[in-house]
């Protein structure tokens, strides 16, 4: 029976999503071309015999669009041969990419693939694809939805109050998320993930210093009178201390058979396992990871018990800490390297981003099995579990 299996998995520093970032001089193209050639540089894979390259991006317009994947595989100085598609499901874009690449293995219609994503904020900001337009809905969804949908922020702020998580849980988790980031950069534990671009070598927006002191000082993000006459249940503690930042990055990994990378000589970090992905409320929007856990582990034919290490999305510390409290999870299990309050959230990039932190990780600490959940924007999620080989 066929298997699939990560032979390794890279990304860039993540920098920070604005004009003076650390990454924003970098085109995106290129920045995704440098996590492909350092693939094929650690592995020695000839890249000819890459069948495909998934790669996740969401804001695909101006020089992330027209299939930036291909533009990447191609200034990587992969053959022509090489084919390359890009996909949106939103913030879980490079995670859904692995999950393809992987179901193409097991089925025999890859032997190698390579799951990767993208996204500089800095040089195309959140939101570029819809501007200038009506927006993405349109009349079906103004009739489902009549009072309209929101933004994330107030998803999150729904979530806390719904959860009952007060700011001083959020700021704490958001400090931990920093302290952890920060310790992990100091052991040397990002060592082996991350391949150093144009003098960058450090993810950019990590603060040490950071304390729930200092978080407490921060405004609400996202308050607005009209939300919240419509809500009077929030209580305004999702602040920009408390969600992640606006970031510039890439990551990939590489997919093959435990057949192929033995042929090859290739060592697997992870097996792919199990995935699941689903849909939930686009009102709260971002607690698909509950369900997507739940679902993966009844595929997976496993327990909560089970699995060794987490890795949830950190867009929000309400999302992270909502699906603790419903799935009961060990917060020490949880981004135990830090997560995306700390090390960043670029958005199409940060599926794989997760995929790469998490198998380093499994290596290092010894781990079973790990799982990676993420929250999409419209209500979606994707969850995978992995195996150690």
């Amino acid at each position: 029976m066929r298997d699939a299996v990560i032979v390794e998995a890279v990304r860039t520093p993540i920098g920070k999503g604005k004009p003076n970032g650390s990454l924003a001089h970098v085109q995106p193209v290129e920045l995704l071309a440098h996590t492909l050639r350092t693939l094929v540089e650690r592995t020695g894979v000839d890249p000819a015999l890459i069948d495909d390259v998934i790669g996740g991006t969401v804001s695909q317009v101006g020089e992330q669009a027209a299939n930036i994947t291909r533009y990447a595989v191609l200034s990587a100085g992969f053959p022509e041969t090489v084919p390359a598609t890009t996909v949106d499901r939103q913030c879980g874009s490079s995670q859904q990419a692995v999950h393809f690449a992987a179901q193409g293995v097991l089925s025999g219609a890859y032997d190698m693939v390579v799951a990767c994503g993208v996204e500089s904020m800095s040089r195309v900001p959140m939101g570029s694809n819809v501007r200038g337009t009506e927006g993405p809905f349109g009349p079906g969804i103004a009739a489902r939805f009549p009072e309209g949908l929101v933004q994330q922020g107030i998803s999150a702020e729904l979530i806390a109050a719904k959860w009952g998580l007060s700011r001083a849980q959020m700021d704490a988790f958001a400090a931990s998320s920093h302290q952890k980031a920060a310790a992990a950069w100091g052991n040397g534990l990002f060592d082996a993930e991350v391949a150093p671009l144009e003098g960058v070598t450090r993810d950019e927006s990590v603060r040490p210093a950071t304390t729930t002191e200092v978080l407490a000082g921060l405004k609400p993000a996202y308050y607005d009178p009209a939300y919240a006459e419509r809500f009077p249940q929030i209580g305004w503690s999702v602040t920009a201390g408390n969600a992640s930042p606006i970031n510039d990055g890439a990551s990939a990994v590489l997919i093959t058979s435990s057949e192929t990378a033995a042929r090859l000589g290739l060592r697997p970090l992870a097996r792919l396992h199990s995935f699941a992905v689903t849909g939930s409320d686009p009102l709260l929007m971002l607690t698909g990871v509950v369900p997507a856990t739940e679902k993966v582990l009844r595929k997976a034919g496993l327990t909560l018990g089970d699995i060794d290490l987490f890795e949830v999305n950190e867009a929000f510390a309400s999302v992270v800490l909502s699906w603790q409290q419903e799935t009961g999870a060990d917060l020490s299990r949880v981004n135990v390297h830090g997560g995306a309050i700390a090390l960043g959230h670029p958005l199409g990039a940060s599926g794989t981003r997760l995929t790469t932190t998490l198998v380093h990780a499994m290596r290092e600490r010894g781990a079973r099995y790990a799982l990676q959940t993420m929250c999409e924007a419209g209500g979606l999620a994707n969850a995978m579990v992995l195996e150690a080989v």
